[in-house]
């Protein structure tokens, strides 16, 4: 290793452990930070991006990073040290066009923002959140224009899920929604229209929260989420974050008579975390570390939840500890009726309780809007109207109060936006890696049935989460199952569970 790659890496490292210090402290503001600190911590993250930014833009890490490059030259590109000054290349590139007041003023009222959406969700109070959301998209919009994209031929949104999914265009997810759509309508059409119904009773009734976080617990427990390297918390939107491989936090919400939502929002949060904590310990404090894409990271959630967590195997050997631990309400219940259960096809308002049919079309949704308020053919007062129309249009069903409609998500609030369509992708790549993995282990049913879950999870660390961020999300996809992104698989695995739940 030469002496500029050596002191280049220190310097990174040091730069990495202040940003996973800064979502330490963004961690906290969801869980157990007191209302009355919104604007001490507003001010703590906007000095912590601003000390992380400056640090990293400098012209010493860009000397730096040139110097090691030339060292570099003439090397095997496989190397992970070629790998990353490679990804440490294109990060420079484009967080160096962007202003440190930028990004000081983005993590300051993103911090602002998800306080004032907490409040605005509870009291359904749009228009008092609508001037702070306003400013959100307008900071987003000069941030696109500081990475620059092609206005010719693309999009502005180019800009912005560049930053989730590497390389990734509007027009190719616009492409990817048009063939999706269609056979999503048909399929929720069909089922709509089944008299082969599924009885929801199963997953509604009395669940006193102190029995849920037990029961999630030993779920997460079970998949392999290493509870002595992570933990789960409460929040008012799950999510999981993560300060290193070996300090992942998982967070889930509760409803006292909805047990299905605390129960896979864990599931699906423990999928992120189980990629985390696969990260190899080699990347630490580097660039490499952690998940490839969010595309590739949502595939890890959407597997453990729906595909493990919502199969038929997976309800079998879960079921008596549901039993056991809510006894008066499943006496009588059966697995089938359970898994039947948590499989129900019914459009609903809130995304992350939505079902596998009609979860893409949430996204959809979110993605055309997004589109819309950045390129200002839609205005912010129109905003919840139009989001009514779509769930109209797409669901067949309209939100009663903004809260269940524009309000529900939080991503907005803090500056996400160019990211809902990783959500879609995830489901996609899920399914094709799932596929991969029964060619491997054609007994991976059984195995579910005798709550045997680790060959799953070893599979998955030798293929995709040994990768860290090593390669690009098609590269890891391409090693992992031979194959580039298809929907052939994801077609296949709706068409059949549900043509077998509905007799469709």
């Amino acid at each position: 290793m030469s002496d500029n790659l050596a002191t280049l890496k220190t310097r990174m490292a040091k730069m990495i452990r202040i940003g996973q210090a800064a979502g330490l402290v963004g961690w906290d503001q969801e869980t157990y930070m007191p209302p009355g600190a919104a604007n001490a911590r507003a001010e703590q993250s906007a000095a912590l991006s601003e000390v992380t930014h400056e640090l990293f833009v400098s012209d010493e890490t860009g000397n730096l990073l040139a110097k090691a490059e030339a060292d570099a030259v003439g090397m095997d590109d496989d190397l992970d040290d070629v790998r990353m000054l490679k990804k440490l290349r294109r990060d420079f590139d484009l967080q160096t066009k962007l202003p440190t007041e930028l990004v000081t003023e983005m993590a300051r009222h993103g911090s602002l923002t998800q306080e004032l959406w907490k409040k605005s969700r509870a009291n359904n109070d749009y228009v008092g959140f609508r001037p702070a959301l306003e400013k959100m998209f307008d900071l987003t919009r000069q941030k696109a224009e500081c990475y620059g994209y092609d206005k010719v031929n693309g999009h502005i949104y180019d800009a912005l899920i560049n930053e989730y999914e590497t390389g990734a265009k509007q027009k190719e997810i616009a492409v990817m929604f048009a063939n999706m759509k269609p056979g999503l309508v048909e399929l929720l059409r069909k089922i709509t229209e089944s008299k082969n119904q599924v009885d929801e009773a199963p997953i509604h009734g009395d669940f006193s929260v102190a029995k849920q976080r037990e029961l999630t617990l030993k779920a997460v427990k079970a998949i392999g989420f290493d509870l002595s390297r992570g933990r789960q918390d409460e929040a008012a939107h799950p999510f999981c974050a993560n300060f290193s491989r070996d300090d992942v936090r998982l967070t889930t919400r509760y409803d006292e008579k909805f047990l299905q939502q605390a129960l896979y929002a864990s599931l699906h949060e423990a999928g992120h975390g189980m990629y985390e904590q696969g990260s190899p310990e080699r990347f630490e404090a580097s660039v490499l570390a952690g998940g490839v894409s969010l595309g590739v990271h949502e595939s890890q959630s959407r597997m453990w939840e729906n595909l493990v967590g919502r199969s038929r195997p997976f309800v079998e050997w879960f079921f008596p500890t549901i039993k056991e631990t809510f006894p008066d309400k499943f006496a009588t219940e059966t697995p089938e009726r359970f898994y039947r259960a948590v499989n129900t096809v019914k459009p609903s308002f809130i995304r992350v309780e939505a079902d596998e049919v009609t979860y893409n079309l949430h996204v959809l949704l979110r993605f055309e809007l997004e589109c819309a308020l950045l390129e200002g053919s839609l205005s912010f007062n129109d905003l919840p109207e139009t989001w009514n129309a779509k769930m109209q249009e797409y669901l067949g069903i309209t939100p009663a109060t903004d809260a269940e409609g524009c309000l529900q998500d939080v991503h907005w609030s803090f500056g996400l936006i160019g990211y809902f369509p990783t959500y879609s992708l995830g489901n996609l790549i899920s399914t094709q890696l799932f596929a991969s993995v029964r060619r491997t282990l054609p007994d991976l049913d059984e195995q579910f049935r005798r709550g045997e879950f680790a060959p799953l999870l070893n599979w998955l660390r030798e293929n995709v989460h040994g990768y860290g961020s090593k390669y690009l999300p098609e590269e890891v996809i391409l090693k992992a199952t031979g194959e580039k992104l298809t929907s052939r698989y994801y077609v296949d695995y709706m068409t059949q569970k549900y043509g077998d739940i509905y007799g469709v």
